[in-house]
């Protein structure tokens, strides 16, 4: 009979509990997309003030009779937030564990490379089943300082939305000041 050795020594994969994190890149794991939720209060807030500006414009239209008007988004699709990737990553931190954490959003493809020494800045997520994800990166091996985006809310709905329904709020606002004061 053989005996097998139980006693193995397999690293475990840690969460750090410091928010800087100083070590060695050790991998890049398989990336997957994350869904930023969006909140209905804010969304119908920013599509009715944006649709009283909208309807004020399609008034103007009609009565110069001119055509167009871009495509705009449903309700539905403004509803299903943007999507980011998120790369699961692990580093050597300087007491020789294996920490994982995560990378939200795109960096340079040449920014980080396995054996890089980093200094990470992290912030906990608000599953506390998640490793924290990574805010800041600075690579000490090359000097750079690295800060991964996301898409957010406001990006997802977009400039010309967001001017809308500024311009339709001011609008609201206006009449409201108007008929108080009459």
């Amino acid at each position: 009979m053989v005996k097998m050795d139980t006693e193995l020594h397999t690293r475990r994969v840690a969460r750090p509990t410091e928010r800087i994190v100083t070590g060695r890149m050790v991998r890049f794991m398989e990336g997957y997309a994350r869904e930023v939720r969006v909140g209905q209060p804010v969304l119908v807030a920013v599509l009715t003030a944006a649709g009283v500006v909208g309807l004020l414009l399609r008034v103007v239209r009609a009565l110069l009779s001119s055509g167009g008007g871009g495509a705009k988004r449903s309700f539905k699709e403004l509803k299903k937030g943007p999507e980011f990737l998120v790369t699961p990553v692990r580093v050597r931190d300087t007491a020789d564990r294996l920490v994982e954490v995560e990378l939200h959003g795109h960096l340079p493809q040449s920014a980080l490379h396995p054996g890089d020494h980093v200094q990470l800045t992290l912030r906990a997520q608000r599953d506390p089943d998640l490793p924290p994800r990574i805010e800041r990166i600075v690579n000490l091996t090359t000097g750079q300082l690295l800060t991964p985006r996301t898409a957010t809310l406001w990006s997802h709905l977009g400039p010309a939305l967001l001017l809308q329904a500024t311009l339709g709020a001011l609008l609201l606002l206006t009449v409201a000041a108007c008929s108080a004061l009459t």
